[in-house]
């Protein structure tokens, strides 16, 4: 044997490492190409950051201006604080530029280990996840965060407010919405600062951007059979505690933003467990047209007719009856002297017992085979 036919030659090992270095190699391109398709979504969001910090900051400043502010302001408190918000846009909203790119090299190397079916299952929760995460964004944005603003500013100014505008009051700071000025006490006044607030604005934009994922996800996990709709259907008074603890964990510290969130996300949960049903349904009708489902009272009732052929028939004797004369004829006996001999053998043997037929061949016991009388 050869050296390079031994089981530990150098050439051996290098092609059984061969696979593992192309994976890498291939993992190692597709990182390349996300990390920059990242950058430059940074990039360019950057360019444009002001108009979007303009955007997610309407809701507040519709609040403020329904609550008497004419000229509603942000304020920041550090020198570095405002461009720090400016970078902290370009990057959330860089990752959603670039995700295309990224989703697609991340299903460029992991569906060559995929068989087709596969593929054309998980192609479509990877198209579905961005639209549900745009449109739970979108619902943040015009629903939730105008709701929350209300609350949080009405909450404690809305009162003096109009007092304020019914007494005729508008000597107001432009900057603030002022509580006026009483005989005792402090005045307290709103000056809101630009990273918080937009603080509050991208959580409840993550927040439910993501939990609108959850019929993707569920749904993906019903098409894997890891999850069914009975299932999740049993476990429904967890999901709505799970639901509750969620709620109270990435919203505000209060009653409205934790109803709004748990009313949104249960009944995406819901949602989940209707299209859940309905990947069952449609599992079981191509398993039906190919012949390979078997329901459950299908299955009870072979069983049942196995256990009845194994189990031996209780016979009646007056058909044991009938069955003898329609074979033999009625009345008539069936003789077969194989079975009287069985039946002769089967009888006691008794040596004093003398022959029913006498001596054979009409010979006596004194004679022996030559006709001679023995006399001894």
């Amino acid at each position: 044997m050869s050296q390079s036919d031994t089981p530990n030659s150098p050439d051996e090992i290098e092609d059984s490492s061969a696979p593992l270095i192309e994976h890498l190699a291939e993992l190692r391109t597709r990182l390349i190409r996300a990390v920059g398709a990242f950058i430059v979504g940074i990039i360019i969001a950057f360019a444009v950051a002001e108009p979007i910090l303009q955007f997610l900051l309407t809701p507040i400043e519709a609040t403020l201006r329904d609550l008497g502010d004419p000229s509603p302001t942000l304020q920041y408190t550090s020198p570095q604080e405002y461009l720090f918000t400016l970078f902290r846009i370009s990057m959330v909203f860089g990752f959603a530029l670039s995700f295309p790119v990224i989703g697609y090299q991340l299903w460029r190397f992991v569906a060559p280990g995929l068989y087709k079916k596969e593929k054309n299952a998980f192609l479509p929760f990877l198209i579905a996840s961005p639209v549900m995460f745009l449109l739970g964004a979108s619902f943040a944005q015009f629903v939730v965060t105008p709701l929350a603003m209300s609350f949080f500013l009405g909450f404690a100014d809305v009162s003096s407010i109009f007092a304020n505008l019914l007494s005729g009051a508008v000597d107001t700071a432009q900057s603030a919405a002022v509580v006026p000025e009483t005989s005792e006490g402090v005045k307290i006044t709103f000056f809101g600062k630009v990273n918080e607030s937009l603080d509050i604005t991208l959580k409840f934009i993550i927040a439910f951007g993501l939990c609108f994922q959850l019929p993707v996800l569920l749904s993906l996990m019903g098409k894997a059979g890891l999850v069914s709709a009975k299932g999740l259907g049993n476990v429904r008074k967890y999901a709505m505690v799970g639901i509750l603890l969620l709620a109270a964990l990435v919203t505000p510290p209060d009653v409205v933003t934790q109803l709004i969130l748990f009313t949104v996300v249960y009944g995406l949960y819901e949602v989940s467990i209707f299209l859940v049903s309905r990947i069952e349904k449609k599992r079981e009708a191509d398993l039906r047209a190919q012949g390979l489902w078997f329901d459950d009272d299908d299955d009870e009732d072979d069983s049942d007719e196995a256990a009845k052929a194994e189990t031996p028939a209780a016979t009646d004797p007056e058909e044991e009856e009938d069955l003898s004369e329609d074979v033999f004829g009625e009345g008539e006996e069936f003789d077969d002297p194989m079975i009287e001999e069985f039946e002769d053998e089967d009888a006691e043997y008794d040596p004093e017992a003398k022959p029913k037929d006498g001596p054979k061949d009409g010979k006596d016991d004194g004679e022996d085979d030559d006709g001679m009388v023995n006399k001894s």
